[in-house]
């Protein structure tokens, strides 16, 4: 797996052109070292196809730019000890946020992409635009006050956010049509000193899984988030899938049943409408059930009651698991996955409980060839999944170039 590196220049003689080379291998080395944790100079002239004597070089200008740095040797059967390479945790941090529709997660990682801290905000019942803007900057500047030392070090706050986020001339908007949000600004919505970097919450779950999760080591993978909303990450030849616009991955918005459920984006039939949290707990107190709140306990309490037999509850899980089913056989025969990562606290929640059913519901709504050729996996980070890459946004601009 390999993020876009700098391109070729189109002219600027032969001088344009080695620099251009040099900033793609430093490019791939930095990426090698922070992906594996741990590595040899030998391991990354190999994976990064450098000559030892280039990889030394690369390695040596990473540990003068206090990136990476040596933590120790290991025996070389008889040679020299050789040095273990490892990211410098205080070398550079980022800030990712999981903007939720209610509430905001806002996490700050190290250099070895280990969480340092996070700061909640939020938790109201409304859905408002203003509120998650104030809440995002109250729990960014929590973080700076409490981390002020290591703030000139932080590359920027990757931002997770609730719809699609389009980049027009530089400037990047969210369009949250389920929620009924007007067109945000981002810079708007977080004005800063430091880069802010802004993308749909399925995609950075994606990216966290690519990175270091269930869908690292596969070319094709679906990887697919529910929650409140419901998105998808499509992983196809090693490259998350965006789009002309940005928009793809909207898989929530597809739909299942011709002329069903009302969908909170306006259409009817769409897997959210189904499978999305509110949609599942609306379609239960509509059959009479009963519970508190509407999040993880509601989730789980809708759950518990399927299982215990009652018949409201199983029809409502029934539903929401033949719905994930279609929508999820549509993405198999689509886009042939070798793997699919179910995550988001819902999905948390269903994998948890119904894991097993919901592969075999997979498979036999798939065509049969390619319904034999993936396997279904949990998030590997759980509830941080979403906040896990949208720090990587941030990381990815140190990785094509250095800091200036």
């Amino acid at each position: 797996m390999t993020t876009d590196l700098p391109g070729r220049p189109r002219n600027g003689g032969d001088q344009a052109t080695v620099t251009t080379l040099r900033l793609r291998n430093r490019s791939a080395v930095l990426q090698h070292v922070i992906l594996n944790r741990r590595t040899t100079r030998a391991d990354i002239a190999r994976d990064c196809g450098l000559s030892p004597a280039s990889a030394a070089n690369l390695v040596a200008d990473l540990v003068a730019e206090g990136l990476v740095h040596e933590t120790g040797t290991v025996a070389s059967g008889g040679g020299r000890p050789i040095a273990l390479i490892e990211p410098r945790p205080d070398g550079a941090y980022s800030i990712g946020a999981d903007i939720g529709e209610r509430g905001v997660a806002v996490e700050l990682f190290d250099l070895t992409m280990t969480r340092v801290d996070q700061e909640f905000r939020g938790g109201r019942a409304e859905e408002d635009p203003v509120a998650i803007g104030r809440d995002l900057r109250e729990a960014v500047a929590a973080l700076q006050q409490r981390h002020a030392e290591e703030w000139p070090r932080v590359l920027g706050v990757g931002l997770a956010m609730p719809g699609i986020v389009e980049t027009d001339d530089g400037v990047q908007t969210l369009y949250a049509q389920s929620l009924g949000w007007p067109p945000v600004v981002i810079d708007d919505l977080l004005p800063l000193d430091v880069p802010v970097f802004a993308d749909n919450g399925g995609k950075t779950q994606a990216k966290a899984e690519q990175w270091f999760g269930a869908a690292r080591g596969v070319d094709h993978a679906v990887v697919a988030l529910l929650g409140r909303g419901v998105g998808v990450g499509l992983i196809q030849e090693g490259r998350l899938q965006a789009g002309s616009h940005s928009s793809a991955g909207e898989w929530g918005h597809t739909k299942v049943q011709r002329g069903g459920r009302l969908c909170r984006c306006g259409g009817r039939g769409c897997v959210e409408a189904y499978v999305g949290a509110q949609a599942m707990l609306d379609a239960w107190a509509e059959a009479g059930g009963s519970f508190e709140g509407t999040g993880w306990r509601a989730v789980g309490q809708l759950l518990d009651a399927s299982a215990a037999g009652d018949a409201a509850a199983v029809a409502v899980v029934d539903d929401a698991i033949e719905a994930l089913a279609y929508g999820l056989a549509n993405l198999v025969n689509l886009t042939n996955p070798a793997r699919i990562v179910v995550g988001g606290w819902v999905g948390i929640r269903l994998m948890d409980a119904l894991a097993g059913r919901i592969e075999t519901a997979v498979r036999a709504s798939s065509l049969e060839r390619p319904g034999s050729q993936f396997e279904l996996l949990p998030s590997t980070f759980g509830g941080d999944t979403v906040a896990v890459g949208a720090a990587i946004l941030p990381l990815e601009e140190l990785i094509r170039e250095p800091r200036r």
